[in-house]
C-alpha cells in the first residue's frame, strides 16, 4: 500500500471515530461540555476530536465508550483507526488530555441514595452503578460517612463527639457487589483509613472470605451498602459529595408524617457557590410515611448536594413497615 492512500486511509478511519463519537453524544442528548464533565476531560479537547483536529487516544475511546454506553462501538472504531495508524507508520504521537481521570478512576453512571427515620435512628442505604474506565484494576473504593448534629456550630459538635464518639460497631455497615439485589450478589470486605469521632473513611473491598472479584477495565457493576446512626448523632441533613463523574444523581428521604417534616436543598460548587438545588425536591406520601424525591443529571464535579429538614411536630415517631 502506498502512503497517499495509507494516509487516506487513516482520515478516513479518524473521521469514523469521530462521526461515531458524535452519534453517540447526541443520542444520550449530551453538550460537548457536559460529556466532557463527566469524562473528566477538558472542554475544548472532545471538540478538537470531533472536529479531527487531534488523533483519538486509546483511554479517550474507552471512557467515552463507557460514559455513551455505546455497547463497544466506539472502542470499535478506535481499534480501526489504531489499525489504520500502524499501517501510515511514523504517526505523530497521541497528546494527552489536559484534565485526564486519574489511573484507577470510576464513572458513576447511577447513585442513588436513601435516608429512612426510624424513631432513635436513621437507617441509609446506598447503590451506585460503577463502571470502570481507566486502564487499571479497580479492588476497592473509598466511602465517607461524615456526622454533624450541630451544623454551624463546630465547638457544640466537637464536644458532643468527644463524650458521645461515633464508633465503628454500631454503624453496623454491610456492603455487597454484583447487579442481583443483596441476596444475589456478594458481601464485601471493608477496612477503616480514617477512624474519628465523627468522620469514618472505609475501604469497600472486592473481595470476601471466599474469594476476590475485582473490577476490570471496561466491566461495570453496581455496589450497595448500608448503615445506621443514632439521631443524637447524625443532625437534619444529608448530604452528597460529587467525587467522581457522575452521570446521574438520586436522593430519596422518608420520615414518618406524624413529624410533618419540611424538605429544602442547596448545591455549593467552586465556580458557583451556594445556591439553590438545580432541580426540586418531589414529596409524595405513601401510608404513614413521607417521602422526599430528588435528582439530577449530570451532577458538577466536586459540588456538593445538600438536603436538610426540620419536623412540625418532633417527635420521635416509629411508623409500621
Amino acid at each position: 500500500m502506498d502512503s497517499a492512500h495509507a494516509a487516506s486511509g487513516l482520515l478516513l478511519a479518524q473521521n469514523r471515530f469521530a462521526a461515531e463519537l458524535r452519534r453517540w453524544r447526541e443520542l444520550r442528548r449530551l453538550p460537548k461540555k457536559q460529556l466532557a464533565s463527566a469524562m473528566g476531560y477538558d472542554p475544548s479537547y472532545v471538540s478538537h476530536i470531533e472536529g479531527c483536529n487531534l488523533h483519538p487516544t486509546e483511554g479517550f475511546a474507552r471512557r467515552a465508550d463507557a460514559v455513551l454506553r455505546a455497547g463497544g462501538s466506539i472502542w470499535q472504531r478506535w481499534r480501526e483507526f489504531a489499525a489504520a495508524r500502524v499501517t501510515v507508520g511514523g504517526a505523530e504521537p497521541e497528546r494527552p488530555p489536559e484534565r485526564p481521570i486519574e489511573p484507577g478512576q470510576l464513572i458513576v453512571e447511577r447513585d442513588q441514595a436513601s435516608l429512612e427515620h426510624h424513631g432513635g435512628s436513621y437507617q441509609l442505604r446506598m447503590a451506585k452503578r460503577l463502571r470502570n474506565a481507566s486502564d487499571s484494576v479497580v479492588t476497592r473504593f473509598l466511602i465517607r460517612i461524615a456526622v454533624d448534629r450541630y451544623p454551624g456550630q463546630a465547638d457544640r459538635s466537637n464536644r458532643h463527639y468527644r463524650t458521645n464518639p461515633l464508633t465503628l460497631p454500631e454503624l453496623d455497615l454491610r456492603a455487597w457487589c454484583g447487579d442481583g439485589e443483596e441476596r444475589g450478589a456478594e458481601p464485601m470486605a471493608w477496612e477503616a483509613k480514617h477512624d474519628r469521632d465523627s468522620f469514618k473513611e472505609l475501604w469497600l473491598l472486592f473481595e470476601n472470605g471466599q474469594g476476590k472479584f475485582p473490577l476490570y477495565p471496561g466491566e461495570a457493576t453496581w455496589i450497595r451498602y448500608s448503615y445506621t446512626v443514632g439521631v443524637d448523632k447524625w443532625g437534619h441533613w444529608f448530604q452528597r459529595a460529587v467525587r467522581l463523574p457522575t452521570l446521574r444523581l438520586s436522593v430519596q428521604l422518608r420520615f414518618p408524617l406524624a413529624l410533618q417534616p419540611v424538605v429544602w436543598g442547596t448545591e455549593t460548587s467552586l465556580a458557583r457557590g451556594e445556591l439553590p438545588l438545580p432541580t426540586p425536591v418531589r414529596r409524595r406520601d405513601e401510608g404513614e410515611w413521607a417521602c422526599f424525591d430528588w435528582a439530577t443529571d449530570q451532577p458538577l464535579p466536586q459540588a456538593r448536594y445538600r438536603l436538610e429538614w426540620r419536623f412540625r411536630n418532633p417527635g420521635e415517631v416509629r411508623p409500621e413497615r
